[in-house]
Order: C-alpha cells, then structure tokens, then sequence
C-alpha cells in the first residue's frame, strides 16, 4: 500500500506541475479543492503508468527531491502548451490596439482582471482548439510516455530540449505577428483611406468614422481567416507535440 501512495504522489505532482501553466479559465483562482480533484483525477487516470517507487523514496529528503523533480517536468510540458495557446494572444493584442478593441475591457476568466475583449475571445479561441483537436489526449499519452523515459527522481532538462521549449517561446511571438500582419495591413489600408477622404471633405468627422470602419474591418478579416488559423494552431501544435516527444523519448529510445 506504501508503495501505491508514493507512485501516486509523484504521478500527482508531474501532472500537478503541468496544471500550474495549462491556461484553463478560471483554473488559478478557483477554489482550491477543486484544483486538487482534477490534479488527483488525471493522476488517476494515468494509473496503468504509475511508476513502481524505489524501496529509498520512503526517505523524506530523497522524496521531496523527487517531488521537485517531478513537478519539473510538468511544468516544462505545461509551459509548452502555454506557448502554443498563447500565439493567438500575442496576435489579438498586436491587432487589438490599432483596431480600436483596446478600449472595451471585460474579465479575463483566467485571472479575473481586467482585460481587453479580443484577448479573451482569442484565450478561449485557443483552449477550444486545443480540446477540439484532441490535444489534451496527447499531452496524457506524453505523461504516460515519459514514466519509461524518466523514472521518478531521473529528470533532468537536458541543453537540447532546454533549447527546442526556448524556441517554442520564440516561435510564440513570430507566429503570433505573422497571424496580426494581415489585420494591421487592412487598418493601414483604412487609416490611408480616411486620410485621403478627409483631405478631399475637410469637414468629415474622420474621428467618428474610423472607430466604427476600423472595428467592422478588423471583424471582416478575422472572420475570413478563422479557417487558417485553424490550420496554423494545428500546424504550431505539432511542433509543440514534437519537442514534448522528444524530451520523452530522450531516454526511453
């Protein structure tokens, strides 16, 4: 029974460590039990995967040094699929500004502050995408993987995976700017145009028109471009799934 306990908590605080990056609305502010059951609920889940707990981890010191290990390596992969989720954001808040959204505020479900509405519609925009494509599947088969590849208390963040989840956070950014260039060069187009109409009519209320044709611009092209973004987040989701394999398959062959 001593043995099922310690497997048990060292598989909950890999999938726990995971959880602290996972952007699931309302997750970190939510009440702590709450937390806890579905920390223990995937840990569950993952039993055929449980790891057999040497006979030295019933040593406190051996065991928190193990927990830290394994909590490590949740919070690598969490953070991994915290870059994907948040090229969308990088994107809404690139376009958000120019577009005029930045002045509607609302409340972000994930930290309960206030925050602008494309942000909050791209957060959830993403976590649909992620559950829809069945990505929650793969980064549980990468759980289960990585007890083979890693034992309880054996991760360590080698260089060379070290340096593919640094370039997942830097492909974040450039992904999330190559998806907001099409809207920003649409309001570069009808920021040209109100000029040249207010340097014929003078007299046009140019600051009443831009914020409702900007508005209804950013809207069109979005609306025309959710079948790409489609296809990029999955595209940006294989590579995410690629580098998470990798680190799982650094011992395990």
């Amino acid at each position: 029974m001593s043995e099922t306990v310690l497997g048990f908590l060292l598989v909950l605080a890999r999938v726990g460590g995971a959880l602290v990056f996972v952007p699931l609305p309302g997750i970190r502010h939510g009440p702590a039990l709450a937390r806890l059951v579905l920390a223990g609920s995937l840990a569950l889940a993952l039993f055929p995967a449980w790891p057999a707990a040497p006979q030295d981890a019933r040593e406190a010191g051996r065991l928190a040094l193990w927990i830290v290990s394994e909590a490590a390596f949740g919070v690598t992969v969490g953070l991994a699929v915290a870059f994907l989720n948040e090229i969308f954001l990088v994107a809404a808040a690139i376009f958000g500004l120019p577009a005029g959204y930045s002045y509607a505020a609302t409340i972000d479900p994930a930290t309960e502050a206030d925050s602008a509405v494309l942000l909050v519609l791209a957060q959830f925009l993403a976590g649909l995408l992620f559950f829809a494509l069945g990505l929650h599947l793969e980064v549980m088969r990468i759980f289960a993987r990585s007890f083979e590849a890693w034992p309880p208390g054996s991760f360590l963040l080698e260089p060379v995976c070290a340096r593919r989840v640094i370039g997942l956070g830097a492909g974040m950014f450039s992904m999330g700017l190559r998806l907001a260039m099409p809207v920003v060069g649409l309001l570069l187009l009808a920021d040209a145009t109100l000029a040249l109409l207010g340097r014929i009519h003078s007299q046009l209320q140019l600051l009443m028109l831009a914020f409702p044709v900007k508005m209804l611009a950013a809207l069109a092209m979005l609306a025309a471009a959710l079948g790409v973004y489609q296809r990029v987040y999955r595209g940006a989701a294989e590579g995410t799934l690629l580098a998470l394999w990798e680190l799982t398959a650094r011992r395990g062959g």
